[in-house]
């Protein structure tokens, strides 16, 4: 046996395959890697035993042994035998009864498997014992580990592997031995020594065999370890060691409080992290790194308690972090306190978003454990104080973390998955909330579990409160039916007799107890939370409109005349209004929060209370002083040049000023912010009492004030916009009704068309109000206008200087492409030291006006990472091989001296020019040499052809005499240069010529084939013979220089022609020339630059490479903060939430779909520059090739990288570790490692790659939470093994996943790739499910604790970076550093780029509204309004700032569905700030259908109605001063309120144009204003086309695509839009936000809706169209249109046409939007094959039956069903008012009927009760068929027939008879359809309301046979028109056109992706 050992590479042998169910034994795609090996062996090679498909509750324990016996089955077979039998010995103690899910399939699998390997493994034993065997195996291993400790990068893999096999043989050889007796545990203590080969590691190799690694060498490292493991002085450290050998203060802090193991690894590494990367940076001030210093822990103290100081501060407790006077002890203390609140953080799972519950724990544990440290004695027992809870075994968990999680989870099932009302249930911030009290500390330590904090009250406990039981007896139950039959007897018996005792106590528990409830705020669905939220704006609007209503009924001419006293005095009648909606607030705010009465402090009830009474004093005093002193003041005289004339006042005056004394209180603590933050945060008596009256004492929400600058600037913003709005409204909304008003109050109406309700009313106030409504609406909807139009103005120039779009276009960046360098030097490379003489200046036009000195290296940084960005570009497929050459810029030592030879697209076409130019040029040399000179480009270009020619003969030409020949000619050439005599002896006439033949020489030279040896001498020749005796006009001396080795005569002035042996002979050049890398790049250089011409200047041509490419140019020219060193950057972590979104296509996917294309086809058709650049790269012509050389992966990661996957965005944010390797290699390389590049010292796995992958480690931390990983895993999804084969190609990748076994036990695991397996790293317990609340923000909880660092961006899974943003992350990390404002950031916006809007015109339009909203929009609402929230999730937050006030997102279920914009809302009510960065851009993907929009839009629309309810908007509403809460407002919840309110308006102004026109008051009015020529009131009744207005709030869109496109290309692209259906899809949209913003809010039912992120552009079926649009938009378009429809008919008689047409176009162009937009933006609708399709379906899913099991896809009756379900869980008012709503529909059939022939014009209410009896019978009619159906259709279908027959004659015969007795006209009769038609759906809507009552009757069934009628009809009426447009072959073409002109405009290849099924299909 040979003692030196090989660690083998993998192989991939050994696969297995079965069919139908996967067995235990089945296929494994990991390749199987052979281990190390002594030699190898023959024979029989049995299948790998499947490692990876295991059983839940045996994985954690068993999957490490299957995995080393397969990776050395076939070298040590014996030994893989003996891992496998310990591994089933394992289970079958784990599970003996096999009870658990698969365990027992596992096991006989496993058992066959070793029966049949135990006879032919002992044949292959080498040694005479099973322990020998095992001995000299693990012997072998740990020689090799010893002997290559301290390898280089390239055995690391090897070792790594060496120390995972070494450590599991290790454990089956302790087992043996142990069983084998003590004779064959002789000599144990020498193997034992190296027990722990392998422990596994996420960064940093803590355990002994990990110290020689880079990374623990670096010195913050070593510093930090050292800190932590200083242990000095700590109490029971002897019982500790006893358990322990090595500690630190984690294992102390564990030994205890009982934390669990793997929450302190984690932990423990996490802090050692934290302290190296807060120590190297406090450092750079100091000399010594090697000791951490104070600053540094001071630092993380701050920053980790400053909540909880807070918190005590708020409370009124001291602190319990208490520190020794000793400094050596205060550090270790310190370091004690941070470790704890870690460690509490580490393992609190779900009560991670309860930030002061831990704040209160921590509080506990603290002071234990300061009592421990000082050996404290309690004064209660007299003993030494310990930990409440010990320090068992998961005692911290069980003890603290389970009962608080028990409460959360019970109170969040009684939310029934959102549809119970919230103020049945505490939510997450209810729960916290209960820790702002000091009521808190009676829940005691150890904790009070019958405390009130604990009691969840069942929603059913008045039907059955004995059924309440906790959580966690259900799980400790669960888990012990699992051991055995008899225990499950035994348990249910215990069961019996526990549920008997918990009856008979529980009555008298649950008097004692009693359920807290909402504590500060109850979320009602109500639209008052908007009145009560933003009640000072809106008592603006309202008291500004009565102003100018007031100021216009007197007809001013002039604003001064508002001072006259009488104008006066009634203007100020608004503070009456004012008194009275302080009343109506008061009362509003009573109602609200009447259900937490008995929680609320007493305080607060007696400030409701005097609020109440103190309003309706004022509302009593106000009115009583104007009513009494009107007109009765008393005026003294002013100057008499004054503008005020007299100055008057009276006692109302009086009573005013003291009504706004607390106004003018608010007014200087809004100009003087400091000293309302003060007040607000101070805890002095006074104070306390002056928040106490005007804001309820809130932890949160308190000191938000802006400093004095930020104030002005927003201030001014809202001041000039309110201005002009208020100017705008009462100019031309107010002014201009008031005259007619006075008209038609004058006008008496006596003469009705219908029975008048109210007859008695005076002034015609229903016409009135039918004119003045919708106005009104307007006017409280318009501002939201003016904020668009305000936002684009003050947001562009924000832009314009900022520099945002300087360069845009290629032309731009070639004309300052020479100014790069130096703005990336200024931005990118960090300065030599702080006191830089060359540090740039921070100043605003800094990269405008002033220059960055150019250091020594400067030019090659630049140019490496330069060449790095284009190498990116390359791999991605953006550009091809070609354009890489013209892009790259050669690497060389000319670099350090400043020379750059700039890349061949920049200086293309431009040797040509200058060729051109020399050759007609006419003049001086110098005059030549200017004009060249001029284009620095072009002497770029030909100074470099120049020295290229020159080098490359050079090497090229080796013979002397023609080297000598050479060189003379150089030579006069220079030498004439240098005399400026040039033209004079060189024809330039020939350089055509010359560059032709240098062209061919080139391209000889680039073939270097050695049988083109005759060609390149002949070559060479020409272009002696062109240089000698055609360009040179003496060229004689040359010649004779060829001459003179053959003697001949000096004197001879004749020269013979030029001989033929001339580099022909053998040893004149070297050809071929030498194969260099340096020599090739230099030729193929030369040649580019000969031969590119202008094709080059649209490089590169891939126009998402271009976009990428200008704006990294454009951000070197913006306000970037100066990079530092990678040493000393912020440590930073990436999340990724993801669940079951595609990781990477799969083989079958790409090439396969039943419902539209394959994938790999629509990626090739949509991306075919790509497509290309990715075969060339792959070395193929066509896809076949690829499959033929078996690169099917390369294609699936070529194809994914396309589409929304996991796979895209991992790469995109591997790109920040690829850079910061990068850049760690710059800044520590020196100047030759530098210029041989980083891919060189790379490959060379030399100590510096260690020390960059270092560096990396530690500053950047990526980790995927994949929560369904385990379950997939042991389901052996194929998604489980994509996961894994990302860790395997991103070894730095780390995926966190919640296993949950079938004991009910949960566990957050985080997992890497080791060995090409996926290796558990950390293992933490949880207390039960983490899935409680909204899935994504506990998605992100529960992985958060293996995040690393200082910042963590949330990056979501449709998003993407690239390498150059990427490089820019040490700048933006920067930002929360820069000292700018009173405090540093704790949220970090950046920009997006949509990806996903280059094909289909509505991905086009999507990308563009998404752009403008994260640019533009975020812009301004950062800087000057002071309201960014979070918005997305390229967002970067201080992670320490947000993991200790909960975390990055809120996870209560419903109400916080928009769970982002709830972290900006936290952190801003915490006093965080948050700003917007454009300088960086992350890539994101959104919906491209239109169905998938709408279902976004819907989401984001049901988020945005639960943020109106919630506290969070409520406060800041309420905290926020006027103007920042008017930016608050507009920028949340406002636009869609807005959005709703404009829709309503379109409905009050065609019901109240109905009205008028119905009642007969329209025709009066305009009949008597024309009799009396008044044309204001006319006007005034067709003034309301206000729709048009909405077009205003594109402008933010235009204005950024001007910015950063140009502004003729804005327009360009915003005229194209509209050409494209713009208008049409952001109308829709508008009706999509309206609808479900609305509803949500009356009824509920928000919820996540997933929308798919397919890639292909398919067609939905017309049935999917109606399900997604039947309510929201086709009911809505169906009334506008018969709104409108009627509205024509009865207008006629007296108005024109034309007016008609002005004022309802806009609402046309709604109401058939509405009914045709699914239709018009879904492909191939007007495909005739697609149309038939659809009908048939159409036709099928109205007429299936529903039931249980049958999905909506399936059935309208199950469609119908769960279209109600917002109204089944509704409240009776939100029931009352969709009631109210819907007696709308009635009012047609009420106004109609009296227009009808056969009423004889009849006014009598008899007409209407008519009109009922026949509606009546048409029910009946309708009933007595759907019974004869019933009964009749099956057995006596002919009875049947002859029942509806008879019915129909009937009722013609009705008709007829009516038509000849009473006149009925067919006038009548379409009448009577528009009447009653609205009727039926009225009565459908109100059944739908009443639900729970008409169900119990026959009518709920009739109700449901009509509403199906009703939808047929309305589906024929939507498809017929379709279906007519489809007979006309040029309608589809145009839909196609309009849909993908985007496409077209690329040369896209459309119409195959659109007939790609039928063509499949045919």
């Amino acid at each position: 046996m040979s003692s030196e050992i090989v660690v083998a590479e993998p192989t991939g042998e050994g696969t297995s395959s079965s069919g139908g169910r996967r067995g235990y034994v089945s296929t494994s795609r990991i390749p199987f890697t052979r281990s190390i090996t002594y030699r190898e062996h023959g024979g029989h090679r049995p299948e790998p035993f499947d490692s990876e498909k295991l059983p839940i509750s045996l994985v954690s324990e068993i999957q490490k042994f299957l995995r080393v016996a397969n990776l050395i089955e076939h070298e040590e077979p014996r030994v893989a035998y003996l891992c496998r039998f310990h591994a089933f010995a394992v289970a079958h103690n784990l599970d003996k009864n096999s009870n658990g899910r698969g365990v027992r399939q596992f096991k006989t699998s496993l058992l066959q498997r070793l029966e049949q390997d135990e006879k032919l493994t002992i044949e292959q034993r080498k040694d005479k014992s099973d322990i020998r065997e095992i001995k000299r195996v693990y012997r072998a291993y740990r020689d090799y580990i010893i002997k290559h400790g301290e390898c280089n990068l390239e055995d690391r893999e090897k070792l790594i592997r060496a120390r995972a096999i070494a450590s599991v043989v290790f454990e089956v050889l302790r087992t043996v031995c142990t069983e084998a007796g003590s004779q064959a545990l002789a000599n144990w203590d020498a193997i034992n020594g190296m027990s722990e080969l392998f422990v596994p590691y996420n960064i940093l190799p803590l355990d002994p065999g990990g110290a020689n690694q880079a990374i623990m060498q670096l010195p913050e490292i070593k510093a930090a370890v050292a800190a932590v493991c200083n242990i000095r002085g700590l109490p029971f450290l002897e019982d500790i060691r006893r358990q322990k050998a090595c500690m630190d203060l984690f294992d102390w802090l564990q030994f205890c409080f009982g934390f669990q193991k793997g929450n302190v690894a984690n932990q423990r590494e996490h802090l050692i992290l934290l302290l190296a990367n807060t120590h190297v940076r406090q450092s750079s001030k100091q000399t010594n790194r090697s000791k951490l210093g104070d600053g540094a822990v001071n630092e993380l103290m701050k920053k980790f308690f400053k909540n909880y100081t807070n918190w005590c501060k708020f409370l009124g407790r001291n602190s319990n972090i208490r520190l020794p006077y000793l400094k050596q002890e205060a550090q270790q203390y310190k370091l004690l306190y941070i470790g704890l609140y870690l460690l509490i953080w580490g393992e609190a799972a779900n009560v991670r978003f309860m930030p002061e519950c831990l704040c209160y724990i921590f509080h506990h544990m603290a002071y234990e454990m300061h009592s421990m440290l000082n050996g404290d004695v309690s004064m209660t027992t007299g003993e030494k104080v310990m930990p409440a809870y010990g320090g068992a075994r998961e005692s911290f968990l069980n003890n603290v973390i389970t009962p608080i999680y028990r409460v959360i989870y019970e109170e969040a099932m009684k939310n029934k998955n959102g549809m119970a009302d919230h103020s049945t249930w505490r939510n997450y911030d209810d729960l916290n909330e209960y820790f702002w009290s000091p009521e808190c500390f009676t829940i005691g330590w150890p904790m009070r579990e019958d405390h009130n904090f604990f009691y969840v009250q069942s929603l059913n406990d008045r039907k059955d409160k004995n059924r309440h039981r906790s959580i966690t007896t259900i799980q400790y139950k669960k888990r012990e039916r699992n051991q055995n039959a008899q225990a499950k007897k035994r348990e249910e018996n215990e069961n019996e007799k526990v549920e008997g005792a918990f009856r008979a106590t529980t009555k008298e528990e649950e008097q004692k107890k009693k359920w807290l409830g909402k504590t500060y705020f109850v979320e009602i669905r109500s639209f008052w939370h908007i009145f009560r939220s933003f009640d000072r704006m809106w008592s603006f609007l309202i008291l500004s409109l009565q102003a100018m209503i007031i100021m216009a009924s007197y007809d001013l001419e002039s604003p001064i005349q508002v001072f006259d006293a009488t104008i006066l005095e009634d203007v100020m009648s608004i503070f009456i209004t004012s008194a009275i909606l302080k009343l109506i607030q008061a009362v509003v705010d009573i109602i609200f929060v009447w259900k937490t009465r008995c929680t609320m402090d007493s305080s607060q009830i007696v400030k409701h209370a005097l609020r109440v009474v103190f309003a309706m004093i004022w509302t009593i005093i106000l009115p009583v002083f104007y009513a009494s002193s009107r007109r009765k003041y008393t005026c003294y005289p002013t100057e008499s040049d004054s503008w005020l004339g007299e100055w008057c006042y009276s006692s109302y005056t009086v009573a005013v000023a003291f009504y706004l004394m607390t106004n003018a209180v608010d007014m200087v603590l809004f100009i003087v912010p400091a000293v309302g933050r003060f007040i607000e945060t101070s805890n002095f008596q006074i104070f306390t009492i002056l928040s106490w009256w005007t804001q309820p004492r809130l932890y949160v929400g308190r000191g938000m004030q802006e400093s004095q600058v930020s104030l002005l600037k927003y201030t001014l913003f809202w001041v000039l916009l309110l201005l002009s709005k208020l100017s705008f409204s009462y100019n031309f909304e107010i002014k201009p009704l008031i005259a007619p008003t006075r008209q038609i109050m004058k006008i008496g109406v006596k003469d009705y068309d219908w029975h008048e309700l109210f007859p008695r009313v005076k002034s015609n106030a229903g016409a009135i109000a039918a004119i003045w409504a919708p106005i009104i609406l307007v006017y409280f909807m318009d501002t939201q206008i003016w904020y668009s139009v305000f936002c684009s103005i003050f947001g562009g120039l924000y832009g314009i200087l900022h520099h945002l779009g300087e360069i845009r276009t290629l032309g731009m960046l070639r004309s300052r492409f020479q100014s790069l360098p130096s703005a990336f030097n200024s931005c990118l490379i960090p300065p030599p030291s702080k006191n830089d003489p060359d540090k740039k200046i921070k100043f605003f036009f800094q990269h405008r006006f002033w220059k960055v000195p150019e250091k020594k290296n400067s030019f090659v940084k630049f140019v490496l990472v330069w060449n790095h960005i284009i190498t990116s570009f390359r791999e991605e497929d953006l550009i091809s091989n070609r354009e890489m050459d013209l892009m790259k810029i050669p690497v060389s030592t000319e670099l350090f001296s400043g020379v750059v030879r700039w890349p061949v697209f920049l200086l293309a076409n431009k040797f040509s020019t200058a060729l051109s130019i020399a050759t007609d040029f006419v003049g001086k040399d110098k005059n030549l040499y200017r004009k060249i000179k001029k284009d620095n480009d072009m002497y770029c270009a030909v100074k470099e052809c120049y020295e290229l020619l020159k080098d490359i003969l050079d090497i090229l030409v080796v013979g002397d005499l023609e080297r000598r020949i050479i060189s003379c000619i150089f030579d006069e050439i220079e030498e004439n240069i240098r005399r400026s005599s040039l033209l004079e002896n060189f024809k330039m006439s020939e350089l055509t010529s010359l560059l032709t033949k240098c062209i061919e020489l080139v391209e000889l030279l680039v073939a270097g084939n050695e049988q083109d040896h005759v060609a390149v001498v002949k070559a060479l020749q020409d272009i002696f013979e062109l240089v000698t005796n055609d360009m040179m006009v003496n060229g004689s001396r040359i010649l004779d220089l060829l001459c003179s080795p053959q003697h001949i005569d000096e004197e001879a002035h004749f020269v013979n022609p030029i001989e033929p042996q001339l580099f022909a002979s053998e040893p004149s050049i070297h050809f071929p020339l030498p194969n260099t890398d340096l020599l090739n790049e230099k030729i193929k250089r030369f040649h580019l630059l000969l031969t590119v011409k202008d094709t080059a200047l649209d490089l590169p041509s891939n126009l998402d490479a271009r976009r990428r490419i200008s704006f990294f140019a454009t951000s070197l020219f913006m306000d970037i903060p100066t990079a530092p060193k990678v040493r000393n950057m912020l440590s930073f972590s990436v999340l990724t939430p993801h669940l079951m979104e595609e990781v990477i296509f799969s083989t079958k996917e790409l090439h396969s779909s039943q419902d539209e294309v394959s994938i790999s086809f629509y990626m090739e058709k949509i991306y075919p520059d790509e497509w290309k650049n990715f075969l060339e790269r792959m070395g193929n012509k066509n896809s076949d090739g690829l499959k033929v050389e078996n690169k099917e992966d390369d294609l699936r990661n070529w194809a994914s990288y396309r589409g929304q996957t996991l796979s895209r965005t991992v790469r995109g944010m591997m790109y920040y570790r690829k850079a910061l390797k990068l850049q760690a290699f710059l800044d520590t390389a020196e100047d030759e490692e530098i210029l041989h590049g980083y891919d060189a010292i790379e490959r060379g796995n030399d100590t510096l790659s260690a020390h960059v992958d270092a560096l990396a480690d530690m500053k950047f931390t990526y980790v995927v939470s994949c929560q369904l990983f385990g379950s997939q895993k042991s389901s052996g999804d194929p998604q489980a093994q994509d996961i894994i084969e990302l860790m395997i190609r991103y070894p730095s990748l780390r995926v966190a996943y919640v296993e949950e076994k079938e004991d009910g036990v949960y566990s957050s695991i985080l997992a890497k790739a080791i060995n090409g397996y996926d290796q558990e790293i950390y293992r933490i317990k949880l207390p039960g499910s983490p899935n409680i609340g909204e899935g994504k923000p506990e998605n992100q909880n529960h992985a958060i604790i293996f995040t690393r660092g200082e910042a963590l961006q949330a990056i979501d899974m449709n998003q993407d970076s690239y390498m150059e943003e990427a490089l820019k992350i040490r700048n933006v990390l920067q930002e929360f550093l820069e000292n700018r404002r009173r405090h540093p950031p704790t949220i970090l916006g950046l920009r997006e780029h949509i990806f996903t809007g280059s094909v289909s015109s509505l991905a086009w339009f999507m990308s563009y509204q998404e752009a403008s909203f994260a640019t533009i929009g975020q812009r301004l609402l950062a800087n000057p309004l002071r309201v960014r929230f979070h918005y997305g999730h390229p967002d970067l937050f201080d992670r320490i700032f947000h993991l200790t006030r909960g975390g990055i997102s809120k996870a209560s279920k419903t109400i916080n569905l928009s769970e982002d914009v709830f972290a900006g809302f936290n952190s801003t009510l915490r006093k965080g700030y948050v700003t917007s960065h454009e300088y960086m851009q992350v890539g994101k993907g959104r919906d491209v259908g239109l169905n998938q929009i709408s279902k976004f839009e819907a989401k984001v629309a049901n988020g945005n109605s639960e943020q109106t309810l919630s506290r969070d908007i409520y406060r800041l509403g309420r905290r926020f001063d006027f103007f920042r809460m008017l930016s608050c407002y507009f920028t949340t919840i406002g636009f869609y309120f807005n959005s709703l309110i404009s829709i309503i308006g379109i409905y009050v102004f065609l019901y109240g144009q109905l009205y008028l026109v119905l009642s007969g008051l329209e025709r009066a009015l305009l009949l008597e204003a024309r009799m009396k020529n008044i044309q204001s009131l006319e006007t005034a009744l067709a003034s309301q086309s206000f729709i048009q207005l909405g077009l205003l709030t594109g402008l933010p869109m235009v204005m950024e695509l001007g910015l950063e496109r140009g502004f003729l290309n804005a327009i360009k692209d915003f005229v194209l839009m509209q050409l494209q259906l713009a208008a049409v899809f952001f109308t829709f949209s508008l009706g999509t936000k309206a609808h479900y913003y609305g509803r949500t809010i009356l009824h509920g039912g928000a919820k996540y809706r997933p929308t798919g992120r397919k890639v292909v552009v398919f067609h939905a079926s017309f049935t999917e169209n109606y399900r997604l649009y039947s309510r929201s938009h086709f009911m809505k378009g169906f009334e506008l249109l018969l709104l409108l429809v009627v509205y024509n008919l009865f207008r006629r008689s007296y108005q024109n046409s034309m007016a008609y047409v002005l004022i309802t176009y806009a609402i046309w162009f709604t109401s058939l939007t509405w009914m045709f937009a699914p239709f018009l933006f879904n492909p191939s609708q007007f495909d005739w094959g697609k149309i038939m399709e659809d009908w048939k379906e159409w036709n099928k899913w109205i007429k299936q039956q529903g039931g249980l099991g049958i999905q909506q896809d399936k059935s309208w009756q199950s469609w119908w069903n769960d279209e109600q379900s917002h109204l089944r869980h509704s409240g009776l008012a939100s029931r009352l008012i969709e009631i109210l709503v819907s007696l709308r529909f009635f009012i047609y059939q009420y106004g109609l009927v009296y227009h009808l022939d056969i009423s004889g014009k009849s006014k009598n209410f008899i007409v209407y009760v008519l009109s009922w009896v026949v509606i009546i019978t048409i029910f009946l009619l309708v009933k007595a068929v759907n019974i004869g159906r019933q009964l009749l259709s099956a057995n006596h279908h002919f009875v049947f027939r002859l029942f509806k027959a008879f019915l129909f004659l009937g009722i013609l015969s009705t008709i007829f008879t009516l038509s000849l007795i009473c006149k009925l006209s067919l006038r009548d009769l379409i009448v009577c359809c528009l009447a009653f038609l609205p009727t039926g759906w009225g009565l459908i809507l109100v059944a739908q309301a009443l639900r729970p009552y008409t169900e119990k009757t026959g009518l709920w069934e009739f109700t449901r046979v009509f509403a199906q009628a009703y939808d047929y009809s309305m589906g024929v009426v939507l498809f017929a028109p379709i279906a007519c447009l489809a007979w006309l072959p040029i309608i589809s073409a145009f839909q196609t056109r309009v849909l993908f002109n985007e496409a077209f405009n690329r040369r896209l290849q459309i119409q195959p992706i659109l007939g790609g099924k039928e063509k499949k299909d045919a």
